[in-house]
């Protein structure tokens, strides 16, 4: 073994030289040392070893080579650490002699003789006793001298020393490669640590671990917040009393990752020191299965659904608490027998039959069905049935989850009602009115009976919104919707198509007869007083009736002819019921048509302005001109008035065509003033116009662009609007008097208006309805309320002018009365033929 040390030193020579003893003590103490070392070089099995505090070999005796097969030459001089390379098993040498020299130059103490085993090439390993102590020299530490005893073959002790070592050597290795973390503890501080505990805590080598507490790698508090120091000590404590102590623990590794270990603390008795043992297993992945068992638990036991688990023969294994909530069974009453969800249907057992052979066969089933409780009450519920299979997928469990759906199946019916039926009336919207109608529509054809469709509108429904709040009109609704479902029977419906539209279907109806006295009920019912709040009100309604299969057999044709039924009894004076009939639907289609056009006629350019002078009755002059509307049809020609008003103010265009009117007026007029003649004209503003928010507007953009003079404009509203328009109305034409426009009541004396009326209006001019003058009479009556109203705007001090004078007797009686000025047919054939009846046309 020589061979493994090269280049030594030479030889220091013997470490005692023989000489002649001196006499005294100090030769006596040398006779007794040359001794001693004699006889250590001879002892046979006894390895001496000398080492300095630098670690160079200071002594090695003949037993060391013997044991060692390294010679004293080759030893000496050197640092330990090379010659303890070169020593049969070299490796455990090193690092076991390395700890204990550390210790005892630190600690000038002794070590306990150890047992160690040394491996020698081609022969049995030996056995050492090993022992480890220093050499004082006022009272320091000047070299450590190892005994190394071969005790192999020494006798009984020597085999029983021998089996102890290879007893010691087995564990050792169960101790190197244990998957388990080992570490043994000294006073709580880590001493020895196996290469899994490296591992484990996640330490680059083990110098990290020794010398430091197993609470150190552990964070602050463990889970249920108590510190992790205290905790260890008392489980050091109970090791030590107990002989052993098993626990789990909270660890955090270097690398700071937390896990869960499970811990076996082992007490021993070393040298009269108590040691423990720990050995430390990673179980976080079984703290997680737990926890997850343990949640899953949780779950099942406070599931608001009801979870059953039943074995392969569908006898019930487990029932959590929410199954005896729902159902009233307690788990006695299910536990061993085969799971029935208790349903009532009468074909209950073949039902289910069916479900388990779906299961079987898919893996799962569900559904809805109806359960019973132990009480006998009934209740909707929702049941989901699962197969269950281990990891060789035969079947092992079924598992049930049962939820009572009583609250969703009122919420879905809740839901469903406010889908299909108004808010605000509750009666069928027209949703569930299409459905009911489809369903009536297919009985009646299937027992060839006669169904009605009525079609109801409130008449002036959007002035009492307007003049009294959407609120007095929301319970205007309501009141009416009560009224009309009174009147109807148990298969009839009564819905709200919207707005203040309602239908009515009259199901399998005798005769047209009793249709109209149905009809008849509801007009009687709607148009009796309503008292609502502070407010009374006296309402009526249109009604158009549609018979199946006369006036169509489909839904929406019925529907449709009954809405252009009401449409006619509207246009027949309201409050009147009208049957549908072909007539009516030309006109209909007219009044689409004509809608259709109005809304490209602006575009198109087809409107134009005809003009009616307006003459002085004493003179005969020209005063001014009122603008009348005409539409240049593409197909009808050329359109007065009273065929496309009526269509244009209900479909919202009286703005845009009034606007219009206004503005090329204005031109004309300039045009007028041009010429040399300071005529004003006159220009009606519609209901809509008067109403609408930017009429202001309007008429200074009119009379800017064209450049008139406002006091040349004259805007005629008519007396029945200036009755209905409020405070509203009146702020608008005293912006517009403001401005310097005229205004003029037109067709006055229709409207029964007071006289103490006028006073609230900035009015210029009343112009007398024709139905007043001497020709279009019946009696003295209504010339004498053209002379009334002649004297009348005398006394206020206001113009007057007679429309529509067609005689020269009617213009005669005008200038016996005093009447100022004149227009119409009459008028306008004084004008015809001379040179201003060009500026005109």
């Amino acid at each position: 073994m020589s061979d493994r040390i090269t280049g030594a030193a030479p030889s220091p020579g013997r470490l005692l030289a023989a000489a002649e003893p001196p006499a005294g003590p100090a030769g006596k103490a040398l006779d007794l040392l040359t001794i001693i070392v004699a006889a250590v070089e001879q002892a046979p099995g006894l390895a001496v070893r000398g080492i300095d505090r630098d670690g160079i070999v200071r002594y090695w005796s003949f037993g060391a080579a013997r044991l060692y097969g390294v010679t004293a030459e080759l030893a000496l001089g050197q640092p330990w650490a090379r010659v303890a390379a070169a020593l049969p098993g070299a490796a455990n040498v090193a690092e076991q002699l390395a700890g204990e020299l550390a210790a005892v130059w630190a600690s000038g103490k002794a070590c306990s003789a150890r047992l160690w085993k040394l491996d020698a090439d081609g022969a049995a390993p030996r056995c050492i006793c090993s022992t480890v102590f220093p050499v004082m020299q006022s009272g320091r530490v000047r070299q450590v001298v190892c005994i190394d005893v071969d005790i192999t073959a020494s006798g009984q002790d020597g085999a029983a020393h021998g089996a102890l070592l290879r007893m010691g050597d087995n564990f050792r290795q169960l101790y190197e490669k244990s998957a388990d973390a080992i570490v043994l503890l000294r006073d709580e501080y880590i001493a020895e640590a196996n290469p899994a505990a490296i591992a484990l805590f996640q330490c680059e080598d083990r110098p990290q671990l020794l010398g430091r507490r197993l609470s150190d790698f552990s964070p602050l508090r463990q889970h249920d917040g108590e510190l992790s120091s205290l905790r260890g000590t008392q489980f050091a404590a109970q090791a030590h009393a107990d002989g052993n102590c098993r626990y789990d623990w909270r660890y955090q590794t270097c690398a700071g990752r937390l896990f869960w270990g499970e811990v076996l603390l082992t007490s021993v008795t070393l040298d009269h020191t108590c040691l423990c043992y720990a050995v430390i297993r990673d179980i976080s992945s079984r703290k997680l299965a737990e926890r997850a068992l343990y949640l899953s638990v949780q779950v099942i036991e406070h599931a608001s659904v009801a979870i059953v688990v039943m074995d392969p023969q569908q006898r019930v294994v487990s029932v959590n608490p929410a199954y005896s909530e729902i159902s009233g069974y307690s788990p006695d009453d299910m536990l061993g027998k085969p799971f029935v969800p208790h349903g009532m249907e009468p074909d209950a057992p073949a039902f289910f039959e069916q479900v388990w052979n779906e299961v079987d066969a898919n893996g799962y089933w569900q559904g809805d069905i109806v359960g019973q409780r132990k009480g006998g009450g009934r209740y909707p519920a929702w049941l989901s049935l699962t197969a269950i299979r281990d990891s060789q997928g035969q079947l092992s469990n079924y598992l049930a989850i049962l939820s009572d759906i009583s609250e969703r199946k009122k919420n879905e019916e809740h839901t469903r009602h406010l889908a299909e039926h108004d808010f605000l009336t509750d009666l069928p919207n027209r949703v569930l009115l299409l459905d009911r109608l489809s369903l009536a529509l297919a009985a009646a054809r299937r027992k060839l009976s006669m169904l009605a469709i009525l079609y109801l509108d409130l008449d002036d429904f959007k002035y009492i919104n307007d003049s009294m709040g959407h609120h007095v009109g929301d319970l205007l609704l309501k009141e009416v919707a009560r009224r009309l479902a009174r009147c109807v029977r148990g298969v009839d419906t009564v819905s709200r198509h919207g707005g203040d539209e309602f239908i009515i279907i009259l199901a399998e109806v005798g005769g047209i007869d009793q249709v109209a006295h149905v009809a008849s009920s509801l007009l009687h019912a709607v148009t009796q007083v309503y008292q609502l709040g502070e407010y009374e009100l006296h309402v009526s309604t249109s009604i158009g009736v549609a018979i199946f299969p006369s006036d169509g057999d489909s839904v929406d044709t019925l529907v449709h002819n009954a809405d252009i039924a009401m449409y006619h009894a509207k246009e027949s004076g309201r409050n009147n019921f009208q049957f549908f009939n072909a007539e009516m639907n030309a006109q209909i289609v007219e009044r689409a048509s004509l809608e259709q056009g109005l809304r490209a006629a602006l575009g198109r350019d087809e409107f134009v302005l005809e003009f009616q002078p307006a003459l002085d009755v004493a003179s005969g002059q020209i005063l001014g001109a009122e603008a009348l509307l005409r539409w240049h049809h593409p197909q009808l020609g050329l359109l007065s008035p009273e065929r496309f008003i009526a269509v244009a103010e209900e479909c919202g265009l009286m703005v845009s065509i009034g606007n219009w009117v206004l503005r090329h007026a204005c031109l004309r007029a300039r045009a007028w003033h041009d010429a040399g003649h300071a005529w004003r004209v006159s220009v009606n503003l519609s209901p809509a116009q008067c109403l609408h928010n930017n009429l202001l507007h309007s008429v200074q953009e009119a009379l800017s662009v064209s450049g008139l003079p406002a006091a040349c404009l004259e805007l005629e509203v008519t007396e029945s609007l200036l009755m209905k328009g409020g405070a509203r109305l009146a702020g608008a034409l005293a912006q517009l008097r403001a401005l310097g426009a005229r205004l003029a009541i037109d067709d006055f004396g229709t409207g029964y208006s007071r006289l103490a009326n006028l006073r609230h209006y900035p009015v210029d001019k009343l112009k007398i309805d024709p139905s007043f003058l001497p020709a279009a009479a019946e009696g003295e009556s209504d010339t004498a309320v053209a002379a009334a109203i002649i004297a009348m705007a005398r006394e206020l001090q206001l113009g007057v002018i007679a429309e529509g004078v067609e005689t020269a007797q009617q213009l005669a009686y005008l200038r016996a009365q005093g009447c100022q000025q004149y227009q119409g047919r009459y008028a306008s054939a004084q004008v015809e033929g001379s040179a201003l009846a060009t500026l005109l046309h």
